[in-house]
């Protein structure tokens, strides 16, 4: 009985695992175009899947919210060690480009909510909105199997990048994709 549920304890760790960024942040290109997102049914240059989520305030936001902004939506958990590095570069590109209508919705799978995404966003200064999606609802529309995993949507409301496990959000690279999406030099 032991060997079973240590198989599912490994199982469940690569199934929904933390990824430490060792692919690129893909460029848009024309192979790009018309990729699916496994096991979800979405495909870049379509548009992004509606959602509503709740936030630390106990606010509901929806995507469409935010229809007319470049949005990146963040999938994280407190747990993943990637995710929590990651975060303090997201708030410098964030304070960097909100002005130009950028827009963070860090989505996180916390089963235990803002109990403990609360003190992690007080802690890290954090000012672009959490959202919590404890049933994985949000996360399996977006084919989320690792994390973090973040979706880059255009003004328009069009899948236009998929960026598995974390980044520097501070790098050059990123600020001119994220330049490029807002169309701004």
């Amino acid at each position: 009985m032991k060997n079973v549920w240590v198989g599912l304890v490994v199982f469940f760790a690569f199934s929904l695992g933390c990824d430490s960024g060792v692919s690129e942040v893909p460029q848009e290109s024309k192979s790009a175009q018309g990729v699916v997102f496994k096991k979800s049914g979405l495909t870049l240059g379509t548009p992004a899947a509606e959602f509503k989520l709740i936030d630390l305030e106990g606010k509901w936001l929806s995507l469409s919210d935010y229809k007319g902004k470049v949005v990146l939506l963040n999938f994280w958990a407190t747990w993943c060690g990637p995710c929590r590095v990651e975060m303090p570069s997201m708030e410098v590109l964030y304070q960097e480009f909100k002005k130009d209508g950028f827009e963070i919705l860090a989505i996180s799978s916390d089963h235990q909510g803002s109990i403990v995404t609360r003190p992690f966003v007080e802690a890290q200064a954090l000012t672009f909105p959490i959202l919590h999606d404890a049933d994985y609802r949000v996360s399996g529309t977006y084919g989320i199997r690792t994390l973090p995993m973040s979706y880059l949507v255009d003004r328009q409301g069009i899948l236009r990048h998929r960026v598995f496990g974390a980044r520097d959000w501070n790098s050059k690279e990123a600020w001119v994709f994220i330049e490029e999406l807002l169309e701004i030099s």
